[in-house]
């Protein structure tokens, strides 16, 4: 296979490009990351599963936590400003995320099992901007079957529901159809040890 390589002035450009897109992609992350926040601390108001007081001082927990490289789910930033200790975490974030479940169309169903699933590293890899934005979201890929059909898990129905929008607009964009996405929430146990498997965290 020959090589072609191509002025050096192009690579400049090239490299300028691919700074700029990734100066973009961040920024398109924070916001999503944001617009998650917002639509939870809504979903935990509405359901009186929190206060307005409680959501807010969790959600400044779940920045300054992402801004350091541990990003937590506002269900457990929430859990933290309630009082909950290590022992009490995983009870009280299961039962936050049932409760917000609630205000979702479609309440997606309980599957501990899904975190024994092996990570999707080929996808990840094939869509850089999504596996950033899931890593932020903390909402991790369980399953991939050739792009048709799409399977993603969190403690938080809310940042699953949007992920799964954003899965579907990259796949779409790519290949010119819309995967058919599968929706599954996890005890707290079990996303923790899926998310540190995927993300690190």
């Amino acid at each position: 296979m020959q090589l072609i390589r191509t002025p050096m002035h192009s690579e400049t450009s090239s490299q300028t490009a691919s700074a700029e897109k990734s100066a973009h992609d961040s920024s398109d992350s924070a916001d999503v990351f944001e617009a998650c926040l917002e639509k939870t601390s809504h979903a935990l108001v509405a359901m009186k599963a929190a206060s307005a007081v409680e959501v807010a001082e969790a959600t400044e927990l779940c920045r300054i936590s992402k801004s350091k490289g541990r990003p937590i789910d506002l269900l457990e930033a929430v859990a933290k400003v309630q009082g909950r200790d290590e022992a009490q975490m995983s009870e009280a974030v299961n039962a936050l995320a049932e409760k917000i479940s609630i205000t979702l169309n479609t309440a997606p169903p309980l599957i501990p099992f899904a975190g024994k699933l092996i990570t999707p590293t080929a996808f990840y890899e094939s869509f850089d901007r999504v596996h950033r934005i899931a890593a932020d979201l903390l909402v991790p890929v369980i399953f991939v079957e050739d792009t048709d059909a799409i399977g993603i898990a969190s403690i938080n129905p809310v940042a699953t529901e949007m992920l799964s929008q954003i899965i579907q607009d990259a796949v779409s964009r790519r290949f010119g159809i819309r995967p058919f996405m599968t929706i599954v929430r996890l005890d707290h146990e079990s996303w923790s040890f899926l998310t540190r498997k995927h993300f690190g965290s």
